[in-house]
Order: C-alpha cells, then sequence, then structure tokens
C-alpha cells in the first residue's frame, strides 16, 4: 500500500488587505496540500493599512471553513526576506503564485526561474484566478476605500469592516 506524503505549501504576499483574489488561491492552494503556511512579507520600506497582526486573522477567518474541511493545516507567519528562502526554512516543497494575467505570467515564470536556481527541491506552482476575481488587486481595493467607494465586492465581508473601521478611525 503506497505510503501518502505530506505537502507542505508556501504562499506569500502582502495580503494588505485579504481580498476574494488571495482567498480564491487559498481555496485551491487548500486542494494541493496538507500545511499551507501563508507568509506576509514585512518590509521596512513599505507602510501597510494593516498590521501583520491583523492581516494574519484576516487569513485565519477567510481560510477557516475551507481549510478545515479539507483537512489543511492553515499556519500564518510574517517573513522579511526572500520567499523563496523563507520557504526553505519552514520545510515547503510547494510555493503557491496565483496569476491573474499574461502580465502576471511573465513576471511569476522569471520569478520562477529564479527561485528554481536558489531552491531547485521547492517547485513553484501557478494557480489561475477565477474569472470574477481576476481584476482585484489589494492596492486597488484599498484606493478604492480610500475614496470612500464600496469594496464589499472585492473582499469578504469581514475585511469590508474592517476596512471601513481603519479608514473612519484615521480621518
Amino acid at each position: 500500500m503506497p505510503v501518502k506524503t505530506s505537502r507542505k505549501a508556501f504562499y506569500a504576499g502582502s495580503f494588505d488587505p485579504v481580498t476574494n483574489g488571495h482567498v480564491d488561491v487559498l481555496r485551491h492552494a487548500c486542494q494541493l496540500a496538507d500545511h499551507l503556511i501563508v507568509a506576509i512579507g514585512v518590509h521596512p520600506g513599505k507602510a501597510p493599512l494593516f498590521s501583520p497582526e491583523e492581516r494574519a486573522a484576516m487569513i485565519k477567518e477567510a481560510c477557516r471553513s475551507f481549510a478545515s474541511s479539507d483537512g489543511v493545516q492553515v499556519e500564518v507567519i510574517t517573513f522579511d526576506g526572500l520567499a523563496v528562502e523563507a520557504a526553505k526554512s519552514h520545510g515547503a516543497t510547494l510555493l503557491i503564485r496565483g496569476l491573474r494575467d499574461g502580465t502576471d505570467l511573465d513576471y511569476e515564470m522569471q520569478m520562477a526561474g529564479m527561485n528554481q536556481s536558489l531552491a531547485p527541491d521547492i517547485q513553484t506552482v501557478f494557480l489561475p484566478s477565477s474569472p470574477m476575481v481576476r481584476p482585484i488587486t489589494a492596492t486597488l481595493v484599498r484606493q478604492i476605500a480610500m475614496m470612500g467607494g464600496d469594496v464589499s465586492a472585492f473582499v469578504p465581508d469581514f475585511v469590508a469592516n474592517g476596512l471601513a473601521q481603519k479608514l473612519k478611525a484615521s480621518r
């Protein structure tokens, strides 16, 4: 009888905020792995809207229903260096990357090639976004929210509420 091997995947991003596009990739990644590490990039030169702790809470809430039903352990971490090095240090064998369009593919193919050189034991897996979430980016969501627009179609409800509270408090 074949022995089932564990698959540990690593999905890195800023997640500022978590969008329906991120949730789409997370849902698909949970179908590929037993253990999914969601890695929040923290870089000194950037000023995110949400703290790493707030983003971690959003990610956990976004994954709760489908991760448990798929039997996947979801772990949220922060990192500040190369994603492939963080993936390697956490024992991941899969590097998850979401693709929205051809522009993403061109960039991600270059990144996958460099990552393959840096960590040959880690396989990059591209997950195409579902058609309904392809135009969504966290940057656009933040911009729309900051200008008073309705972002409820682009993020989970709890994220839309968090954005509204965060922006109200900053005014």
